[in-house]
């Protein structure tokens, strides 16, 4: 009895470690909804990728529009790969895609049977009775929907429609039309094109004022955002997905330098620490990746950058201190704007209104450094405008590099009042007195800048794109700050 009770134990145990076992080693699926004319590159990098993270892509090909359609019904799926912008734009507008990130760029092209035998010479020949011609359906596939387009720009459309023979759901059913002699010519990507050894091209110069760009969406219902932006960071990269594109004939779009766990340095003005740190942090989580962050007065991190730092991003206190530093970052934007205030001890002991007040008393004042941070250079650059700096020097009993420090010494009551920021007091205004200055001078812009030599462009840009989001906005208003929208 003993020995069946063990035995029975031990296939037990058998069971249950086998059952550990199969579930660790279950391997992950993403699926990804594609465009038919993107096949050829895609299947080669979702086969890397399987290969090199043990993650397995199960793709669904169709026409971009079909399948556009397709997901406003089902809302199932991790990302959905388009052969034009405007139907990720479009996804977009139905709640269906949180980020993108374009991969190539496709040009239209008349497609013809080697050697041309209908001596196919441009788009005049299309409308000839005697030339069979096939096209993408308007509603289905995006070379249709850009086909319809172009000709209505023309006002050609209509008659073009007479002569066209058949109608195909994807770029790669026209061109099969053309490889198979069905029709005589067919309007398709530059790609596909390149991508069949008996097929040639026929360039159209106003088709080049039609370019577009293939482009990777993650769906906003995906159950695994991190696991879909990896691998939108890895078919969009310079040196992983890029290669391969290229390889199939799409001329893509130099991406980001791949890394399983990108490091993105991040420099930061230290007022805007408590608006963007929770943001950051949900984007590492989502993105799986890492933001190192520092934290200084702008005058430091000027400073470093002149040394020769290249921070990946770097917002700034003030614009001003963008402005020394210019060169080395692009897409410049505004963010948020903090006014200029005087914090004093609880109940202004010394009835402090003005910046005049703090002049001729026995006052201990605390302002920021102006060669180490922005708020200082600010205060003193205003103070001295105003004729006021020197009759307020001999009060100041400390220069700090940040805001924080000051808030912190006058909570300690080492200071009778200070210089500041308003967001720096948004976690102690129940503490302090803060005395509001009317006066434009009292001012500060925030803004943010891309580094120009980042090897994480669209990795950062997003991350921009969350700093700037509604949900940080909010965080932004709710610490002293205004948003950039009211910035004159």
């Amino acid at each position: 009895m003993k020995m069946r009770q063990l035995n029975m134990l031990a296939i037990a145990c058998v069971f249950l470690l086998s059952s550990c076992n199969t579930k660790s080693d279950e391997q992950k699926t993403i699926l990804l909804y594609c465009a038919a004319g993107i096949k050829p590159a895609i299947e080669q990098i979702a086969k890397n990728y399987e290969e090199e993270y043990k993650v397995r892509v199960d793709i669904q090909y169709g026409g971009s529009g079909t399948l556009l359609a397709n997901l406003r019904i089902a809302k199932q799926g991790d990302l959905y790969l388009a052969a034009d912008e405007s139907y990720v734009e479009e996804a977009k507008k139905f709640g269906l895609i949180a980020e993108s990130q374009p991969l190539a760029i496709l040009t239209p092209t008349i497609a013809v049977k080697k050697r041309n035998p209908k001596n196919i010479k441009g788009i005049n020949d299309l409308f000839n009775s005697n030339v069979r011609v096939s096209l993408g359906n308007p509603d289905a596939a995006s070379i249709g929907k850009q086909t319809k387009l172009m000709f209505e720009k023309q006002e050609k459309w209509e008659e073009l429609k007479d002569n066209v023979t058949v109608f195909k759901p994807t770029v790669n059913d026209v061109a099969t039309d053309v490889r198979l002699e069905t029709v005589d010519a067919g309007i398709v990507w530059d790609a596909t094109v390149n991508q069949f050894d008996d097929l040639e091209s026929i360039a159209v110069d106003f088709f080049q004022e039609y370019k577009k760009e293939i482009t990777l969406g993650v769906l906003k219902f995906t159950e695994q955002p991190t696991e879909a932006l990896k691998f939108l960071r890895y078919v969009s990269s310079y040196d992983k997905g890029a290669p391969i594109f290229k390889a199939n004939g799409y001329n893509p779009i130099h991406g980001d330098k791949w890394d399983t766990k990108p490091e993105i340095l991040f420099f930061s003005g230290g007022v805007n620490r408590i608006a963007i740190e929770e943001t950051i942090k949900k984007f590492e989580e989502r993105e799986g990746v890492q933001v190192i962050r520092v934290y200084n007065g702008c005058g430091i991190l000027v400073s470093q950058i002149k040394a020769g730092e290249k921070p990946d991003a770097y917002l700034s206190c003030d614009v001003s201190f963008m402005d020394e530093v210019q060169a080395d970052f692009t897409n410049v934007e505004n963010i948020s704007n903090t006014r200029i205030v005087i914090a004093t001890q609880k109940g202004n002991p010394f009835n402090i209104k003005t910046f005049e007040d703090l002049a001729g008393k026995d006052i201990r004042i605390g302002v920021c450094n102006p060669q180490q941070s922005a708020l200082g250079a600010l205060t003193q650059n205003m103070l001295k405008r105003k004729s006021i700096w020197d009759k307020i020097e001999p009060n100041i009993y400390s220069q700090t590099p940040t805001a924080d420090l000051l808030v912190n010494q006058i909570r300690t009551s080492s200071l009778d009042a200070v210089i500041v920021y308003e967001a720096n007091l948004s976690q102690v205004k129940d503490k302090l007195t803060m005395v509001s200055i009317d006066d434009d001078d009292a001012m500060a812009i925030q803004n943010i800048g891309l580094g120009a030599k980042t090897e994480y462009p669209y990795l950062t840009t997003r991350l921009f794109d969350a700093i700037m989001g509604d949900e940080s906005k909010e965080i932004y208003l709710n610490n002293g700050f205004q948003w950039a929208n009211k910035i004159d």
